[in-house]
């Protein structure tokens, strides 16, 4: 039995792409918590749930394709079910691709946690002609198997069923492990004996002494920390005597995957091409596939500028603006700071950047659909070519992707390049990828500015910002990274329908994220915008802030940009939505509608000039405090800040002159 039988920790593991999240989503629902593991950018999950009268808690693990620590995934899945004292480990599988996903469960049977397995997409894996007999599988296991079908929530309680009933009988649980050689079990049992004073739990000798033979560099690193030299010395000793011990322990786990699955396993013959296959042969053609792509792309503008500007001003006019009045009369016998404050600050700055809420929801909704359905790793292949060209693979257009959602998760997600100059390189590009904020911003005033062509400019600028990264990706391999070339390896998952309630939940958690932002930061932002727009006499035009825009107005003035636009651009560098809440705060001191005040007020190129440079403008803070951390160097952090900032100057400038001259 468990230490306590009221509360279960239950761990979700499995590889990328497996359907884990739809899992998760399933048993929690809304009963979930968001975050990020301690120290790290990795997404944590966390979620608790009453089930037949007693709390399981869930931790949705990072996808890991093994527990080695090669990558920052499988640091957190491995440390946090060796550190925790957990109830039970439940590991997902594809079972239209069981065999490449059994390695894992391989791995972690030699851990001290039960396991048990759960078989999702079964609908997948019999229209892929697949026939998995889990009662065999679970014979030949000594574990539970249980068939599922998330999307159509099919099995996940019974799944979650057998997990509790493994917990509690953990004592009798006795699963058929991976076996080794009688040659290498006895260089295990020596290497424990050697090590297995100094070993401090919550680790394992036994599973130390295996890690070691792999030549596990984390495992290797903590061990020269625990052992006195000479004993160190000796443990050296016994590895030299085998040196191809990570290819033997490597190829017995997968010679023990290929005998389950040659047992429990039956696929149809190979007849006409599958659904994946007949659907992969369009969507990653050269040219038919960037076709689609670029299609999907101009989707997603459509919808935002079809559905969530609309309901953005729809927001703006009949919630903020009302609200503002509403203040101002409530407050009028207060003082006139207060007044000014709650109306410009607070409603008209970071309460007008809550209506950025629609715009979000769409994209997210998007982006999440895209990912769900298996299209955004075809994203990442089809895109190879593109990145060879400026020194990279398909690999980098992976953070690439989570660029689009924030830039911070795209600077982290570089850790998947194994090449130190490839990650690098991707690290210095990816703040031009335009993040969420951006295209809130860029949704929010294309519109103003150019009305009925909002949609052309937005997708122009959206490929503007995608060719300087091409240029400048090319010069920098060219130069700087003397264009190093490497290989790209991906498995692209299968198609599957999208889950409604997964889409959902992370539409709705990324956009929680982003409100709870806005209440503070945001917030704060506005505050100090307006302190300084209201002091000190109250008075816009004399204020400490019109002072500073005018000292800025020199360099504006290359831009098309006067000392309001210019001011909003400084402050963007601390949240991107800081330009639109600085517009509103000053703007708001005229009163009415931001967007009508900036219709009559900006020009057309000088709308051009502020969006262009917007959009390659230097990332916010926290970008720029994750390019410092993942590169480990001020020099490089403010090489790229500078090489930003050169960029988006020039580009505002050629933007503001070029639109001059066509409309002359």
């Amino acid at each position: 039995m468990t230490s306590n039988e009221s509360v279960l920790r239950i761990a979700l593991a499995g590889q990328p792409n497996v359907g884990k999240s739809t899992i998760f989503n399933a048993l929690t629902g809304l009963n979930q918590h968001v975050g990020n593991w301690p120290g790290k950018t990795v997404e944590r999950k966390e979620g608790a749930i009453l089930f037949r009268g007693r709390r399981i808690e869930i931790v949705d693990l990072p996808g890991a394709y093994g527990l080695t620590a090669s990558s920052e995934e499988e640091r957190i899945a491995r440390d946090y079910i060796i550190k925790n004292r957990l109830d039970g480990v439940i590991l997902i599988a594809n079972a239209a691709a069981i065999d490449r996903n059994l390695y894992l469960l391989a791995e972690l049977l030699a851990l001290p946690v039960p396991v048990t397995l759960g078989l999702n997409m079964m609908d997948v894996a019999a229209a892929e002609g697949v026939d998995i007999m889990p009662v065999v599988l679970e014979a030949n296991l000594g574990l539970p198997v249980t068939p599922v079908t998330a999307v159509a929530d099919v099995g996940v309680s019974d799944l979650l069923s057998s997990a509790v009933a493994q917990a509690d009988d953990r004592v009798n649980s006795r699963p058929a492990r991976p076996q080794l050689s009688a040659d290498l079990q006895r260089c295990v049992n020596r290497i424990r004996k050697q090590i297995d004073k100094h070993t401090p739990r919550p680790y394992d000798a036994e599973w130390v002494a295996l890690k070691l033979l792999e030549g596990d560099a984390e495992i290797v690193a903590l061990v020269r920390e625990w052992l006195p030299e000479p004993d160190w010395r000796q443990v050296e000793a016994i590895l030299a005597t085998k040196e191809d011990a990570a290819l033997e322990i490597v190829g017995g786990r997968y010679l023990w995957v290929d005998r389950l699955v040659k047992s429990a396993v039956r696929r149809a013959p190979r007849g006409a091409a599958s659904l994946t296959e007949r659907i992969d042969w369009l969507v990653l053609h050269p040219i038919a596939g960037m076709a689609i792509l670029l299609l999907v792309l101009g989707l997603t503008f459509t919808l935002t500028f079809v559905v969530a500007w609309p309901l953005q001003r729809l927001l703006e006019t009949r919630v903020i603006l009302p609200l503002r009045d509403l203040a101002a009369t409530s407050l009028s016998s207060a003082p006139p700071a207060l007044s000014h404050f709650i109306a410009d600050a607070v409603l008209g700055g970071a309460g007008l950047v809550l209506t950025f809420l629609p715009l979000l929801l769409v994209f997210y909704a998007i982006f999440g659909f895209l990912e769900d359905t298996g299209y955004l790793a075809r994203i990442a292949y089809l895109t190879d070519r593109f990145m060879q060209r400026i020194g990279l693979h398909g690999k980098s257009f992976l953070p690439f992707c989570m660029g689009f959602g924030c830039n911070v998760p795209a600077i982290m997600g570089a850790r998947v390049i194994e090449s130190p100059a490839g990650r690098l390189l991707t690290i210095l590009l990816a703040p031009l990828v335009p993040c969420s904020a951006r295209f809130a911003v860029l949704a929010f005033l294309a519109p103003v500015f150019f009305g009925a062509n909002a949609l052309w400019v937005s997708m122009g600028l959206v490929m503007l910002n995608i060719a300087v990264l091409a240029v400048l990706g090319a010069i920098l391999s060219l130069t700087l990274f003397r264009n190093e070339r490497v290989s790209f390896v991906m498995e692209l998952p299968l198609y599957h329908a999208p889950n409604p309630r997964t889409i959902g939940l992370f539409t709705w958690g990324h956009s929680w994220s982003f409100l709870r932002r806005a209440s503070s930061m945001i917030l704060a932002v506005s505050t100090g915008v307006w302190l300084l727009a209201y002091f000190p006499h109250g008075a816009l035009e004399t204020s400490w802030l019109a002072q500073l825009g005018h000292m800025l107005e020199p360099v504006g003035r290359l831009l098309g940009l006067d000392w309001r636009l210019t001011v909003a651009l400084m402050t963007s560098f601390v949240a991107k939505e800081n330009a639109i809440a600085t517009l509103g705060v000053i703007y708001g001191a005229e009163g009415g509608s931001l967007a009508s005040a900036l219709a009559h007020s900006v020009t057309i190129p000088a709308g051009l000039s502020f969006l262009v440079t917007t959009m390659l403008f230097i990332p916010c803070a926290a970008t720029v405090s994750a390019i410092r951390q993942e590169t480990a160097s001020w020099t490089w952090t403010l090489f790229s800040v500078g090489m930003l900032l050169l960029v988006a100057v020039i580009g505002g400038a050629l933007a503001y002159h070029a639109a001059l001259w066509f409309l002359a």
